[in-house]
């Protein structure tokens, strides 16, 4: 077997292991899971689904708030139940971007709410063998991923035109365990619309929380050191977020009026 192969080998029986078994149960929440502003719930109570929660809720710099019920963000949802995609549904959900790769869809095909649209954004499917193989288990080099890899910025910024453009109802977006590429997407939508750093870092972390992650514990938790790697990412190769925006999303100025416009309070 050729390494190439063998490394696809690897990321092959590791997401196939994840995806059966799903994060481990019973683990102390990690240390990483700083507390976070708790007046508005962002939990959406899914049964079948893990890491499910609305993005708003959060208080920009310049003092406005982050609309609550128009994003939200979750892990995969072949586990649904019909009572999940009957919620999801009544909270308006329409547009449902999967951010996995082909593989992933194959092992645990893709469910949305009746009524909604699904959308395939594959963010790293194009990386390289070795990045591949951190899919479910993140890293430095996953992260830098998202800024670098071929069709990253162009999956992620499918997720934030589509929470421009929609008119009536909300976006929903996913990985597989929503932690890692839904982390960074999240995280993209957050500093976009002023949220600082720190604030921005707690909601990240929050994925420890939501799936019972140990400080060890790579495969179902997160580091904020990850998410530092993006942003170091971002200015290595583009001098800047506001430069990222423009030259690595795509988007313009009136794009972000419009985002902003629509998701500010």
């Amino acid at each position: 077997m050729t390494p190439d192969r063998a490394l696809r080998a690897s990321i092959a029986a590791a997401t196939g292991l994840a995806l059966v078994f799903g994060p481990a149960a019973g683990i102390a929440m990690a240390d990483q899971a700083v507390a976070v502003d708790t007046v508005f719930d962002r939990s959406v109570g899914l049964q079948g689904v893990q890491n499910a929660r609305d993005v708003g809720g959060y208080r920009t710099v310049d003092g406005r708030v982050v609309r609550t019920g128009l994003v939200y963000r979750t892990g995969q949802l072949d586990k649904a139940t019909p009572a999940d995609l009957a919620s999801l549904g009544e909270r308006g959900v329409r547009v449902v971007d999967d951010l996995r790769t082909g593989y992933e869809r194959a092992v645990a095909p893709e469910r949305v709410p009746a009524g909604a649209v699904g959308n395939w954004n594959d963010v790293i499917g194009h990386a390289p063998p070795q990045t591949l193989v951190t899919t479910l288990t993140g890293g430095d080099d996953l992260y830098r991923a998202f800024v670098t890899a071929p069709g990253a910025n162009v999956a992620f910024a499918a997720v934030l035109r589509d929470v421009i453009e929609i008119r009536d109802g909300a976006v929903l977006y996913h990985c597989t365990a929503g932690k890692d590429r839904t982390g960074w997407a999240t995280a993209v939508l957050l500093t976009l619309l002023g949220v600082d750093r720190a604030t921005v870092t707690e909601d990240y972390l929050l994925s420890n929380r939501y799936r019972n992650a140990g400080p060890d514990d790579p495969l179902n938790g997160v580091r904020s050191e990850w998410l530092d790697a993006a942003f170091d990412q971002v200015n290595r190769t583009y001098g800047g977020f506001d430069a990222y925006a423009r030259d690595g999303l795509g988007l313009a100025d009136a794009d972000l009026a419009a985002l902003k416009g629509k998701m500010l309070a």
